[in-house]
């Protein structure tokens, strides 16, 4: 409870800024007359406000009343987001026009720089009203499935096809629940893939309070079974009892371990990873992937499920052969992502890394505001095959134990 009453505080004052600097633009700038000054800048304390106020109050209410509350919170702070980028790009805008006026000799228009201040705000506040609401039918609209093949060198030519699965950040929470997971289930069953893996972050609270809404994940169905690895958010919410609930509903959970997919030649090596943010834990919860790894064989594939990308530098020096992510949500709402590449070395897509390819999904659901721009949910169907071209050119890596 104390980190999250200091989360919404850091919040609310970079909320604060964010909305002075909104009112700067949008209501102080475009001088409208005193009732629009009045209204807008009402409206703009009001939305200021309530945002870490909705956020706090909502873990206090009913359900419905909390999936209210969390939407129109979310909605807004989207929106914000939106326009900030929008305005911070205008003043490009601005500044070329100011540095055009001091080459001019006669004293700089009032009335022009009004109206200019005019222009971008009504065209600002148009533009990012349209990209909320695409990005919000994007976000809660039917998951798109992603097909991509990946060629793997030490892949058993007998399994040549092989489809896996993969939902991550699906986030269960304040204002995604049970009819969505449904819908994502079925979506998934419906491609009848070989294996179906979650990397993490599939869950936004406690298992008392969304355990009928994660019920759905039991008719999860696929040949060689259903597998698990903790996101960073698994770890806000109860990951003892979620990882007690998983295995309740028939998924299989790796924790620093390893799996056979498949029976003898035909068969490949699995293996999954407690999150990146656990590393130098001591006790249970520690991502250790020399643990997982331990006595493998390096002539055999190995593909290897955790959730944060920066796991790849280890991952690529250990001979995995392909890593499967997520969240980083693909930026989410764009531009977002440029900030997540500081933090992660990989945002979205196939990438080589060494002779180690990594794959990170843009996520299935969403985190924080109902809306994605430029980064599209997805389930993704990830079809492996031998690649025999490189075979002969790769060395083989040594064994991790």
């Amino acid at each position: 409870m104390i980190l999250y009453i200091v989360f919404v505080l850091i919040l609310s004052a970079i909320l604060g800024l964010v909305h002075y600097y909104l009112w700067l633009r949008l209501v102080r700038a475009p001088d409208l007359g005193p009732r629009w000054h009045r209204i807008g800048t009402w409206m703009v304390i009001a939305l200021a406000i309530s945002t870490p106020v909705g956020l706090f109050i909502s873990r206090a209410l009913p359900r419905t009343a909390s999936v209210a509350v969390s939407n129109f919170v979310y909605i807004w702070i989207g929106l914000a987001f939106v326009l900030l980028v929008l305005l911070a790009a205008s003043e490009v805008v601005r500044t070329a026009v100011h540095a055009a006026s001091l080459l001019e000799t006669a004293p700089v228009d009032p009335e022009r720089r009004t109206f200019l201040s005019r222009a971008i705000a009504g065209a600002v506040a148009l533009l990012a009203v349209g990209l909320a609401t695409t990005g919000t039918a994007s976000a809660l609209g039917e998951v798109a499935v992603r097909p991509i093949r990946v060629g793997l060198r030490r892949f058993p030519a007998a399994l040549s096809g092989f489809r896996i699965a993969q939902i991550t950040d699906v986030h269960i929470g304040p204002t995604l629940g049970r009819s969505f997971m449904a819908a994502v289930v079925a979506r998934v069953n419906a491609l009848e893939p070989d294996l179906i893996v979650i990397t993490g972050d599939l869950v936004d609270g406690s298992v008392a309070s969304l355990r009928e809404h994660t019920a759905p994940i039991a008719d999860l169905k696929a040949r060689h079974g259903v597998f698990f690895v903790t996101g960073n958010h698994e770890y806000y919410s109860g990951v003892d009892d979620w990882l007690a609930e998983l295995t309740r509903l028939g998924v299989r959970v790796l924790r620093n371990e390893r799996v056979t997919i498949g029976t003898d030649e035909a068969s490949f090596d699995l293996a999954g990873v407690d999150d990146w943010s656990t590393r130098g834990r001591k006790g249970e919860h520690r991502a250790d992937l020399a643990r997982a790894l331990e006595g493998r064989d390096p002539a055999r594939e190995l593909v290897l499920l955790a959730h944060q990308p920066k796991q790849i530098v280890e991952a690529a020096a250990m001979g995995v052969g392909l890593q499967l992510s997520g969240h980083t949500h693909g930026g989410q709402i764009f531009p977002w992502g440029w900030f997540v590449k500081l933090d992660q070395p990989y945002v979205a897509g196939l990438s080589q890394h060494g002779d180690t390819q990594i794959y990170v999904s843009c996520g299935t659901g969403f985190w924080g505001p109902p809306m994605r721009v430029g980064a599209p949910a997805e389930i993704t169907l990830i079809e492996i095959e031998p690649d025999v071209r490189s075979a002969a050119s790769r060395p083989e890596p040594t064994s991790a134990a």
